[in-house]
């Protein structure tokens, strides 16, 4: 069975981000969607919300699972038997640092390889900083993230 993480903070998650999930899960047999924290970033959701909120996204995708994780991404790959991690690209100003993080990670083991998707175009401009930025402003985010986000939001920023 071959098994792929797509870690991430993923706060929120966002239609691009549930973009990938679906694209790795029909190459993959299984997908673990690694929510983590990360220090460089305050986030708005706990890890327990942004886990269930994604729990309920990918519902409907049978060999998708939704985790949290605290350790380093190698380990907590290999602890899980996965052969790959997943990273979306949407741009090129992605790629330096992606492409840094793979060359990094595999230096730490050549047991797992990096499998960099592109979201549909649609998405390529999209991030959750800018969701929340507009969201925060009561800004209509319902095209950008899945339905039950955009209610978390809003029940987030009402005034």
């Amino acid at each position: 069975m071959k098994t792929a993480i797509y870690p991430g903070t993923f706060d929120p998650i966002t239609n691009g981000h549930l973009d990938i999930i679906k694209r790795a899960a029909s190459l993959f047999d299984k997908v673990i969607v690694g929510v983590t924290t990360n220090p460089s970033k305050s986030t708005l959701f706990t890890i327990e919300q942004r886990v269930k909120m994604i729990q309920d996204v990918v519902e409907g995708l049978k060999q998708v699972e939704v985790e949290s994780f605290d350790d380093l991404l190698v380990n907590y790959a290999l602890q899980r038997n996965a052969s790959a991690i997943i990273r979306g690209l949407r741009a090129i100003s992605d790629f330096e640092f992606e492409f840094q993080m793979a060359l990094f990670n595999r230096k730490l083991s050549n047991k797992l390889v990096t499998v960099f998707l592109m979201p549909h175009e649609k998405y390529t401009y999209l991030n959750s900083k800018i969701v929340k930025e507009v969201a925060s402003f009561q800004g209509d985010v319902s095209c950008f993230v899945p339905p039950n986000v955009d209610q978390r939001l809003k029940e987030k920023f009402k005034k």
